[in-house]
């Protein structure tokens, strides 16, 4: 091994996990500034809008970047909004055109640097809660894009958050030279010539500004991810663990997965958080909210025409049943005729469905369209980690509100009327249900989840 690697490492695993806290946090859009009244007739033509100011509004909500960089209540892109890590908190930057507080001051090229190699005007080391080695991928035009609209067309936010403070040894920046030698692939996205333009569409926008493989694909020990594009590897958009909930795989696997789908419903589900099997939940609410329900159909299109590609084998997915399948199959399968004779004596996950479950998901399990998600073939209940089914059980979620479904629909919680061992048998009951495949659930699994959504109750002086 080369000094150099060594370094590297010896560096990365000082700043571990710390240094891939990877946030995804609440987001809310970033408002337009008015246009400013002038002294000329009020019939006078509106000035034509800057066609490469616009790209790079359109470029920049596709790339979520008021999601971390805009707190609750504040103003847009001004940034204060804390992520909480296991090794301190992180604040995020303003990033307004704010001179002094934000980045007015930056030239293009330094705009550049601090999106694609994580070093910020000053020269000091940016940790990858911003997920610049995604933005990596981004190309020239569109970063001119980029840094047109950053300077021209967001509203100046004159107030500095404060700054992060991490413990030592993770305050160390430096220390994140030897990360970026480990995790960070310079180079914009190359394309793919054996595929097609619109594969290559998708491909850039889900590693790059999507940076979708943030939170879809899971992390080394040191806090990078195992791949960072189908070219490294299968992980690579397999799911993963974040912000205490499962962020499925986004990739043909063994279980019913989004690369499943038709293209129609992966559009419907980018576009309004929902559709006649299933619906967003979680941190997916925001991302649906604030970003990809902005984006063109042709480019959500091709971001499905990528996810449909990945881990798909020349007749390996023809003899397993799409999510549409077993929906269409649910009304006759004998667990759905079970419930509706009442012969389920005996069976307590079935009981408990029957008590709490079955008004919205029937039965059958084909739930609502596009109100109560369906059960049968749901990714979320046949995946291999039920930590997101267990915390929907317990604690609720509500879908996005978009222009195209505005009515954000909500699943109570449970959490407070059932018990560990009434969870785990409910979701073990529905995941061997309608032809699912899932795994069962154990009362210790509930309990785990349990702990993680308590809320913090302050302590007597």
């Amino acid at each position: 091994m080369s000094a150099r690697r060594l370094y590297g490492g010896v560096a990365a695993a000082v700043v571990l996990l710390c240094a891939g806290a990877w946030a995804v946090a609440q987001k809310a859009e970033a408002p337009v500034p008015a246009p400013v009244a002038s002294a000329t007739p009020a019939t006078a033509p509106a000035a034509p809008a800057d066609p490469v100011l616009e790209r790079g509004r359109y470029l920049a909500r596709a790339g979520d970047c008021v999601s971390c960089h805009t707190a609750p209540g504040k103003p847009a892109f001004g940034g204060g909004l804390p992520m909480k890590t296991p090794f301190g908190t992180i604040v995020s930057t303003n990033i307004s055109p704010d001179p002094q507080a934000g980045i007015g001051a930056y030239t293009e090229a330094e705009f550049a640097r601090a999106l694609r190699e994580g070093v910020a005007r000053d020269g000091h080391r940016l940790y990858p809660a911003m997920p610049y080695p995604s933005f990596a991928r981004v190309n020239d035009e569109d970063m001119h894009a980029l840094f047109t609209f950053f300077r021209n067309g967001v509203q100046p936010v004159a107030q500095k958050p404060p700054a992060t403070d991490l413990p030592w040894p993770f305050s160390m920046r430096s220390l994140m030279i030897g990360w970026n030698w480990l995790y960070l692939d310079k180079g914009v996205y190359q394309p793919d010539t054996a595929r097609s333009a619109e594969w290559n569409r998708g491909a850039y926008l889900v590693q790059g500004l999507g940076h979708c493989g943030d939170c879809h694909t899971p992390r080394s020990m040191l806090g990078g991810v195992k791949a960072a594009s189908d070219k490294k590897g299968e992980v690579f958009l397999s799911g993963a663990i974040i912000d205490g909930w499962y962020a499925q795989p986004l990739r043909h696997t063994d279980r019913p997965s989004m690369a499943q789908w038709s293209s129609e419903d992966i559009v419907q589900y980018l576009q309004t958080g929902r559709t006649s099997h299933t619906a967003a939940f979680g941190a997916m609410v925001d991302v649906v909210q604030n970003s990809t329900q902005h984006m063109s159909t042709q480019d959500l299109q091709a971001v499905a025409v990528y996810l449909q590609s990945l881990g798909a084998k020349d007749g390996e997915q023809q003899g397993k049943p799409s999510p549409a399948s077993l929906v269409a199959a649910a009304p006759q399968h004998p667990t759905a005729l079970a419930l509706r004779n009442g012969t389920v004596e005996g069976n307590s996950g079935a009981m408990v469905y029957l008590n709490n479950c079955n008004a919205c998901h029937r039965s059958d399990g084909t739930g609502a369209d596009k109100t109560f998600p369906a059960l049968a073939g749901n990714s979320v209940v046949n995946a291999k980690d039920p930590t997101s089914l267990i915390r929907l059980v317990l604690a609720g979620s509500a879908m996005p509100s978009t222009a195209k479904a505005p009515s954000p629909i909500a699943m109570p919680d449970f959490g407070w009327r059932l018990t560990d061992a009434d969870v785990a048998s409910v979701l073990s009951f529905a995941r061997s249900s309608w032809g699912n495949q899932g795994d069962a659930v154990t009362a210790a699994q509930v309990a785990k989840v349990r702990e993680t959504v308590k809320p913090v109750v302050a302590k007597n002086p």
